[in-house]
């Protein structure tokens, strides 16, 4: 049997990020930027009320207060988005609105609650200094200054930047294409009726969800009976989407384990035992005109998921261009005993929490690779080395980490 290493190794080999595309924003959300982007104007663009109010010049109101306060004439309103007509002459004020543009003369804005909220003149309760309430041309950013660099994930917060300095398209690094298939006439839709022998499709769903996790562009195509001709055409109508084919079932010794019949007319894959529990038997290789990358998975759901976590979810990360493209691994308190078969790296699951401060992770479930249920109720795996059968509670251990949600 090949190694876990050996075959991370082989299935990473010749996997680079995918090349960069100009994409408009939207398109580019959850993209890896492959350009530096600089600022063409500065943010904010000009002088601004940070809020609804009255701009004024300071010195008119440094007097003002409680018990004395200072009654300014208002010349007039700005507001939010227009070309202010006015210039505050000493003594006068302009009601202003949130965003609207600091009138000229005027240097500082006082905030409505601190007056009376008059129209044609306000009474004003309350000194301010000079720039208060003002937001000021380019104190956010200033025009030429590099606010994102090349390699920086571009979520939520990055596109609202790229926006926000003038860009509508970026150059950047897409997310790679997967399509999802399951293969076994055992198989049927979620939510159908189940007849004797059949049981739901659940990897398609598990697969597709992974992959948008990881990042991908994930298209479940469903599933595909035991028959080599229809997997073929399936697989190559497929092709023109796929920056990576991933499929679950048929990779085993069975004699109804379709993928390796099929794929020897559409590319060159290798299937091979790996030294794992679970997920022992992977395939692995290359399809199509485009030589695409292609995922053998077996069919157990908690067999496919492991073999996801580990082998496939890196080579989608390192086609997005980011590291790591590993999940976290971090020391933790085992608080139960744990077997593993000799010979081969186990991910069991488990519960991982902070206790007193240290990371304390709790089996979950048993180790069958069909228990889905216990497989939901885990957000790490233990990991097993290949020479240990057994560990004893309170060992420390390595723990991946599959997510932060807590209970």
């Amino acid at each position: 049997m090949k190694t876990v290493d050996e075959h991370l190794t082989t299935v990473l080999a010749g996997i680079g990020p995918l090349a960069s595309l100009e994409l408009t924003l939207l398109d580019a959300h959850g993209c890896v930027l492959a350009e530096d982007v600089a600022a063409t104007h500065a943010l904010p663009p000009f002088d601004n009320s940070a809020m609804d109010g009255y701009a004024v010049r300071a010195a008119d109101i440094a007097s003002a207060s409680e018990s004395s306060p200072v009654t300014l004439p208002v010349v007039g309103d700005v507001a939010a988005g227009s070309e202010t007509p006015y210039t505050v002459q000493p003594g006068l004020c302009v009601r202003i609105m949130t965003g609207a543009p600091l009138p000229p003369g005027a240097d500082t804005v006082v905030p409505q609650e601190w007056t009376d909220e008059g129209l044609a003149q306000v009474v004003i309760r309350k000194s301010a200094t000079i720039g208060q309430h003002v937001r000021r041309a380019g104190e956010d950013v200033t025009p030429g200054t590099t606010v994102l660099t090349e390699g920086t994930h571009l979520g939520a917060t990055q596109i609202g930047l790229l926006a926000a300095v003038g860009r509508d398209r970026v150059l950047a690094r897409p997310r790679p294409r997967v399509v999802v298939l399951s293969t076994g006439s055992e198989l049927v839709d979620p939510g159908q009726p189940l007849t004797y022998g059949k049981i739901p499709d659940a990897n398609s769903a598990l697969l597709t969800t992974a992959a948008h996790e990881a990042g991908a562009i994930a298209f479940r195509v469903g599933i595909v009976p035991d028959d080599p001709r229809q997997l073929l055409d399936t697989l190559e109508d497929q092709l023109i989407r796929a920056d990576l084919v991933l499929t679950s079932g048929g990779v085993s010794v069975g004699a109804y384990d379709v993928v390796k019949d099929a794929l020897g007319r559409l590319g060159t894959v290798a299937f091979d035992r790996i030294a794992m529990q679970p997920g022992m038997p992977q395939g692995f290789g290359r399809i199509g005109p485009d030589d695409t990358p292609f995922f053998g998975l077996p069919g157990n759901p908690v067999s496919a998921y492991v073999s996801f976590e580990v082998f496939v979810r890196p080579v989608l990360r390192r086609m997005l261009g980011v590291e790591p493209i590993n999940r976290p691994i971090v020391r933790a308190r085992l608080t139960d005993s744990l077997t593993s078969p000799p010979g081969r790296r186990s991910f069991a699951r488990g519960w991982l929490s902070v206790e007193n401060g240290t990371y304390v992770v709790r089996p979950v479930g048993g180790s069958g690779s069909h228990l889905i249920a216990s497989l939901s109720a885990a957000n790490a795996f233990i990991v097993v080395p290949e020479e240990t059968t057994q560990y004893d509670a309170n060992t420390t251990v390595d723990v991946m980490m599959l997510e932060r949600r807590q209970r």
